[in-house]
């Protein structure tokens, strides 16, 4: 059976254009001689379409879709199978189901729903789909085949030491004679996720015998970044097809030969990771309908990177930096940023909030007249950056990328109103200690564009004499590492300390920064995930909340 895997990018709500990328794309799977093309999950609607399926007329549109969908592809020999959302018509649970549509010569011939519904980390199906209580084979030219939808397969007791579900989809499916299993998901990026899930599969073919197909979104929705990585495999669990990550593809493979496309892309992680936040910029700022992007160069690793990301996301004419001078700016900073903007062929422009920050000490000296100096007045040079950021953004039409990386958000070294505002948090999800590793891989694919002198200065805010991160914060190193455990393992300090042989006093100190910035996180600018635990609706901690571990 030769098989297309139409790896697409969806944009969640924009029927026609979903529809008209599913016709296309099966257009060309029939003209490669395919008997069967494989959709995402969602594809017809965009994934994750998260309240929008509460919406009655959401869901009458979605039907409505899937009847055009069958009568545009008619004339095309091949089954087509599409992610959609459907109507229970259940008299009790939720209202909606999560399917795989299955047309051929323009009738629809199955659907199937379902059934494991993730409710963990950013996934939240249990708000609104109701599970599948039964599944049953796909007929494909007299082979029968599992169809399932993504998290279906996604409870091997071999690979999960707890298992989320009791059912096992697969299992039951193989008992009613599977021969075939195809996979359509959404399967968000971040790091390791890409290896897990080949596992995944290779432990599925092998222990049930089976030849499997993955097809997985590609492109950025909100915070989620889909990298494709779509697959095929052989009942014995040998690699047949694979396509590449973080770009649209259609590929092919046939199930019966063990034969396929091999188009692999960024083995290293790393890489990976910076064509990710590339791919979820573009489509963040391109989807929610901006053309340009404005960001705050200061000369430091952070707004170095940002300003990578962005020339190769939206090309060098579309990327405004602002260099913003204040008091305490060093003479560096301005001359580093400005070095950069002309290596990368950026428009650069100078806005110093030294006037600004003058005149606003004059206004508020009577009201704090008798309080010692403190970071009262640190904080209003960033409000200052934050505010000539956002002025020229309402004049330009572009939107802000913040700067701030993952080490900072967490344990609140940042400013409310201040380096917070803005449009896009690209690194929020981007250890500092990773960010200095991309910087590298950005000067080697845009010719050296970072000077060497941003790698080798202490990082500094800047906003008071000779001040730099150390001053309060741990080097990065260690504090990277005590926040890996503390945020995406959720260890203890005391199993911090012990495994990162650290001063327990320390650990603790940072795990409390943790817990009481979450108030500034709450209010920050939605992020990209790449690591396994991000900031945003995939951790949801009360910031009302008196709890210390």
């Amino acid at each position: 059976m030769r098989i297309a895997l139409a790896q697409i990018n969806t944009t969640v709500g924009d029927f026609a254009s979903n529809r008209g990328k599913i016709v296309e794309f099966a257009r060309r799977a029939a003209e490669n001689a395919a008997q069967v093309v494989l959709f995402p999950e969602l594809s017809l609607t965009g994934y994750p379409p998260r309240d929008l399926v509460e919406k009655p007329s959401f869901l009458a549109r979605a039907e409505a879709e899937l009847a055009l969908l069958a009568h545009e592809t008619a004339a095309l020999p091949l089954h087509i199978i599409v992610g959609s959302v459907a109507p229970s018509h259940q008299n009790v649970g939720k209202k909606v189901l999560n399917t795989a549509v299955v047309f051929h010569a323009g009738q629809e011939v199955f659907r199937q729903t379902k059934m494991l519904l993730p409710t963990y980390d950013v996934f939240d199906e249990g708000r609104y789909f109701f599970s599948a209580q039964s599944q049953s084979l796909l007929l494909i030219d007299g082979v029968p085949v599992a169809l399932t939808v993504c998290e279906d397969t996604w409870n091997q007791k071999q690979l999960f030491a707890q298992p989320l579900y009791e059912r096992d989809p697969i299992s039951e499916l193989k008992q009613q004679g599977a021969r075939l299993l195809l996979s359509i998901n959404a399967s968000p990026y971040e790091q390791g996720k890409r290896t897990l899930r080949r596992e995944l599969f290779q432990g599925i073919a092998r222990q049930h015998g089976l030849a499997c197909v993955y097809v997985n979104s590609v492109g950025g929705n909100d915070h989620l970044v889909f990298d494709g990585s779509s697959f095929a495999m052989d009942a014995s669990g040998n690699l047949i097809a694979e396509a590449p990550s973080f770009s649209e593809c259609l590929s092919f493979c046939d199930v019966a030969t063990g034969t396929g496309d091999r188009t692999p892309t960024h083995s290293d992680e790393n890489e990976a990771v910076y064509e990710a936040l590339v791919l979820g910029t573009r489509d963040y700022v391109t989807k929610c309908g901006f053309r340009q992007v404005l960001i705050g160069l200061s000369g430091g690793i952070d707004s170095s990177i940002v300003a990578c990301v962005a020339v190769e996301a939206f090309g060098r004419e579309n990327v405004i930096g602002i260099g913003m001078p204040g008091p305490y700016s060093s003479d560096h900073s301005l001359t580093d940023a400005k070095s950069m903007a002309e290596r990368l062929g950026i428009r650069f422009e100078v806005s110093p909030i030294t006037p600004g920050y003058n005149t606003m000490m004059e206004t508020l000296n009577p009201l704090l007249a008798g309080y010692q100096p403190d970071s009262t007045e640190e904080n209003i040079q960033s409000r200052l950056r934050g505010l000539t950021l956002m002025a020229l953004s309402n004049k330009f039409g572009a939107l802000v990328l913040t700067t701030g990386n993952k080490s900072e958000l967490a344990v609140g070294y940042c400013t409310l109103y201040g380096d917070m505002c803005g449009g896009l948090a690209v690194i929020s999800d981007v250890p500092k200690t990773l960010v200095y590793d991309l910087c590298r891989i950005a000067n080697q694919r845009l010719a050296n564009a970072i000077p060497e002198n941003v790698f080798i200065k202490p990082p500094s805010a800047e906003l008071r004499p000779d001040q730099t991160d150390q001053d309060s914060l741990p080097p990065y190193d260690v504090l990277d590492r005590i926040l890996k455990g503390y945020i995406e393992r959720f260890e203890s300090p005391v199993e911090i300390s012990q495994r990162e042989d650290l001063p327990l006093d320390l650990v603790r100190e940072i795990a409390r920064k943790v817990d009481l910035n979450e108030y500034k996180r709450q209010q920050a600018a939605p992020g990209l995930k790449v690591t396994s635990k991000a900031f945003g609706i995939g951790r949801r901690f009360p910031i009302a909340q008196r709890y210390r571990d």
